[in-house]
């Protein structure tokens, strides 16, 4: 009488553990579908420019020096690219500066919280180069359509190097009609797929570097995509009157006639602030080796005004309370004689901001 429980055991197992692999493909299967969106692709929005240039590669040092921008976005979270295709928010109900504060348009608000939040960060970003009549080319990986495309430009005289970008930044210079579900070109790319749809675009009187803000609103449900694609102009800088930013630190140079024996190894550093937006910053910090090579550095500050270090790239940096040391990564330790090296950081500050006086330590 005991066999028949000990006979069936092995047909449930079995049973259940098919149940459970077809439960996992499904969730697999249904995840899949429901991540494939899209985004700008031509000119390319932020996220998705740095998946298609490191996706492969997105672990090479290289990308720290190459690609900074995207470096720090890779640091700060990597979902950001593998998710280039999910830049969207829901409810939004064509509400967009309700939906979207400044200074996170490029996040759609800090949307999934803080995956995409390094995307607002001003800076260094890949810029690709077009004319002031050019076209805006959205990627439809599910062939959602579209209710409306608008493609916004900045203004002359903002700098996206310095400036966090703001609705009365924008002007805006094209709003579509609607596209049906499906419309557009096939993309035969096997990672790709879907369909795309080119925007035309004029931005008379612009030149140097912009930002061109492309908003998606989808068809098939209240869901809106929002696109930070960096662009250069033909003629100019790009850069307006940039936000005042704190005094950097003048940099530690060697004395003009060096000992007659150097220090084995000396090294020095300067410390800039290249961008600053309420409540956060960007500073560049530049080591330099002295009159011999040196093996590695460490680099250590202290925060005069309580500011923070939320993340970093090129050196791996600790904290303690307002104290702050960086040191060298594998690849950016050894350096010739006289020859520099730079990391950086994205910080927060409130009430003021003023410039650390960093040393370096030289190994």
């Amino acid at each position: 009488m005991s066999s028949l429980p000990h006979a069936r055991r092995p047909l449930t197992l079995r049973a259940l553990a098919v149940a459970a692999t077809a439960l996992v493909l499904l969730t697999t299967v249904l995840a899949d579908v429901a991540s494939a969106h899209g985004s700008a692709i031509e000119p390319p929005s932020r996220n998705y420019g740095c998946w298609k240039r490191w996706g492969n590669d997105f672990q090479n040092p290289a990308m720290a020096t190459e690609d900074p921008m995207c470096w720090q976005a890779w640091q700060a979270d990597p979902n950001a690219m593998w998710n280039w295709n999910g830049l969207y928010r829901d409810g939004v109900a064509g509400n967009h500066q309700a939906a979207v504060p400044d200074g996170q348009l490029c996040s759609a608000g800090q949307t999934g919280g803080i995956r995409y939040a390094a995307l607002d960060n001003p800076g260094q970003w890949r810029a690709q180069q077009v004319n002031t009549d050019f076209g805006v080319t959205v990627h439809d990986q599910a062939r959602h359509g579209a209710d409306y495309f608008l493609v916004y430009v900045t203004k002359q005289g903002f700098d996206p190097t310095r400036q966090r970008l703001r609705w009365s930044d924008l002007e805006l210079r094209t709003q579509t009609g609607r596209y049906a579900p499906g419309a557009g070109t096939p993309i035969n790319d096997p990672v790709l797929n879907g369909v795309s749809n080119t925007i035309s675009v004029s931005a008379p009187g612009r030149t140097g570097r912009h930002i061109v803000y492309t908003i998606w609103k989808a068809s098939h449900s209240d869901q809106t995509y929002y696109f930070c694609s960096d662009v250069t102009f033909p003629g100019g800088s790009g850069g307006g009157t940039p936000p005042t930013t704190p005094p950097t630190t003048p940099p530690t140079t060697p004395p003009s006639t060096p000992p007659t024996t150097p220090p084995t190894g000396g090294c020095s550093v300067t410390y800039a602030v290249t961008g600053q937006w309420s409540g956060g910053f960007q500073a560049d910090v530049k080591v330099t080796a002295g009159s011999s090579a040196i093996r590695g550095w460490t680099i250590s500050w202290t925060f005069p005004n309580g500011q923070q270090v939320a993340s970093a790239w090129g050196a791996t940096v600790t904290t303690s309370g307002s104290t702050v040391t960086a040191r060298n990564v594998d690849y950016n330790g050894g350096l010739a004689a006289g020859a520099s090296t730079s990391f950086g950081f994205i910080g927060s500050w409130t009430g003021s901001n003023t410039a650390p006086t960093p040393t370096c330590a030289a190994s």
